[in-house]
């Protein structure tokens, strides 16, 4: 199978080299993969299952592969991967009794094998299957770190035509954010963003510009965060200096959208299932979601979306 979706992914492993010598089996999977070594991917998980068994990182490779499977539209193999590896995820959790964030590899794996598998149903047809799949997990990993991502793909296959979920504001930086209850008769864009986000900075001079031009018909911009734990360099940092911190960015990345209400608080990540930065949401006049975009957007696509809401 070609695999030249992945090739992005960093790599710094050569073909066939041992995983454990070169820092790790996801690594040397990504690595194969960016190299559309898909045969060769499978190999190295088979070797590394024969000396180490069936271990977090074992299985966070294996949602890799069920991701570059879907990445390729090859749902068949996508989603025998990804239930394979939310089989063996949650028979670890099962045995081991141990809480699903205990450790860093165990939730990144589950999460991307419920999201493959939402994908696929999905794709094939299966609309409410995977809308109920994914409300079941929900229910089951809510309290965990896996929570946002569940949420995003719900919103993705849900939350278009639906009134917008409300934003928490008991923190914020900037004005104090409007409720969104109070906004309707006006087109809002919402934009979640992260402190460590380089592709949230790169996506300002877009929403300036943006706002600028629909200024006149009444767009509202408003810019959720969260707090992560760290500053600078991933090191650790208390709420208060974080959040000093996040001012500190925004005056230096965002000094085009100042006077754009930034509401801090995990709360709101969870509900619009941003687990990636930045995801874009509009909402029309009514309130509704109109678009729901995980991810960077180009100003033309962005632009074409506000577009519908404001003629409306």
């Amino acid at each position: 199978m070609r695999m030249g979706a992945w090739g992005s992914i960093a790599v710094g492993v050569l073909l066939g080299v041992s995983a454990v010598a070169q820092g790790g089996l996801i690594d040397d999977v990504n690595g194969l993969l960016a190299r559309n070594s898909f045969s060769a991917a499978e190999s190295e998980l088979r070797t590394y299952k024969a000396e180490h068994g069936i271990t977090p990182e074992y299985l966070e490779a294996l949602s890799w592969m069920a991701r570059a499977a879907a990445a390729e539209k090859q749902w068949g193999q996508a989603t025998a991967y990804a239930s394979e590896t939310r089989r063996l995820s949650e028979q670890q959790l099962a045995t081991s009794k141990r809480k699903l964030d205990a450790e860093p590899h165990l939730p990144v794996a589950l999460g991307a094998a419920y999201e493959v598998l939402a994908q696929g149903m999905a794709e094939q047809g299966q609309h409410s299957k995977a809308v109920s799949s994914l409300r079941s997990a929900l229910a089951r990993y809510g309290n965990t770190s896996i929570r946002a991502r569940l949420q995003k793909n719900l919103n993705l296959l849900a939350l278009v035509g639906q009134p917008a979920p409300p934003l928490q504001a008991t923190q914020y930086l900037g004005p104090k954010p409007p409720a969104l209850a109070s906004l309707k008769g006006s087109p809002v864009l919402l934009f979640f963003w992260a402190h460590w986000c380089p592709d949230c900075k790169a996506e300002v001079p877009v929403i300036a510009r943006l706002r600028q031009e629909f200024g006149s018909a009444g767009l509202v911009v408003i810019g959720p965060t969260q707090l992560y734990g760290y500053v600078a360099q991933g090191a650790d940092a208390s709420p208060v200096q974080e959040q000093a911190y996040i001012e500190s960015v925004r005056q230096r990345y965002y000094a085009s959208l100042q006077d754009m209400p930034v509401p801090l608080s995990q709360q709101n990540f969870n509900a619009y299932g941003a687990s990636t930065t930045p995801t874009l949401v509009v909402l029309n006049r009514a309130g509704q979601v109109a678009m729901y975009h995980p991810g960077a957007m180009p100003y033309d696509e962005l632009r074409a979306a506000l577009e519908k809401v404001v003629a409306r």
